[in-house]
């Protein structure tokens, strides 16, 4: 079978697209017949269009993103597919806009905690060789920290989401004190919700939403590095992954250190 040519990658990432936004949007839709007039256009056999559909989805993972759940990434695909989908993302920058993501932002019941990323389900060598080959291309952080409406919509759904906890617990005198202090009283804090534990604790949590995976790496400031190392016992990150489609999210303690590494992205500069 010849290699797949960039006007065939290109065809292929774009119907993938369009199958992922009815996914996305709860939507039915027909793979079977997206695979037919693929197949039309391009030649390829189905089991080629399907195994290429693997291939898209493990991009879209390697670069955090959401991908079709039917289609299980499969990581032995050529960097040509990875530029393709590279090239839709830069000429789609709407791509998951706030329209998309309001539908979310609906019942703080959708969001399920689960244990924090450990050793134990670290992505395997292949996985991990192409995820960091993309990464020097597409800097998902950098992306998401950019994307106002994602980072507000997740500290809007963390806002619910603490809310609704306390008041299952028989607390409602405290969940109506929950506060949204970054969009109260700005972004300077070194975290977004000002929350309690059920026995009227203090519960400060800063927010950091993606869409894709779990472990999509993500911006933390100094200043909220700062903070949760001085009001350790208090402070939390809320890591809120797979916004789009279904959020879920996990939460980390202090200190940070123990649970990711810390890379400087960034410095200040200062003259003489």
């Amino acid at each position: 079978m010849t290699a797949w040519t960039e006007d065939e990658n290109d065809l292929i990432v774009a119907d993938y697209f369009a199958m992922l936004a009815h996914d996305v949007s709860g939507r039915r839709y027909s793979k079977a017949e997206h695979n037919r007039q693929l197949a039309r256009g391009c030649g390829r056999s189905r089991g080629s269009i399907e195994w290429k559909h693997q291939n898209i989805s493990a991009v879209l993972k390697a670069i955090g993103q959401p991908w079709i759940a039917g289609y299980k990434p499969a990581f032995n695909f050529q960097m040509s597919l990875a530029d393709a989908v590279l090239r839709w993302l830069e000429a789609h920058p709407d791509w998951l806009s706030v329209e998309k993501l309001a539908s979310v932002i609906r019942d703080p019941r959708t969001m399920w905690l689960d244990p924090a990323p450990t050793l134990s389900n670290y992505p395997p060598p292949e996985e991990l060789e192409r995820t960091q080959a993309i990464a020097v291309k597409f800097d998902a952080a950098k992306r998401d920290e950019a994307n106002r409406a994602l980072g507000r919509a997740g500290e809007q759904h963390a806002l619910e989401f603490e809310r609704y906890s306390l008041s299952s617990a028989g607390r409602t005198d405290l969940a109506k004190q929950v506060r949204w202090v970054a969009d109260e009283d700005g972004d300077g804090l070194g975290y977004d919700i000002s929350s309690f534990m059920p026995d009227g604790r203090p519960r400060l949590v800063e927010v950091k939403t993606t869409n894709g995976w779990d472990r999509t790496p993500f911006h933390i400031s100094r200043n909220e590095l700062a903070v949760s190392e001085l009001k350790r016992e208090d402070w939390r990150l809320l890591r809120i992954w797979n916004f789009a489609r279904e959020p879920r999210a996990f939460e980390l303690c202090p200190p940070l250190s123990a649970h990711v590494s810390l890379m400087p992205t960034s410095y200040q500069a200062r003259f003489h």
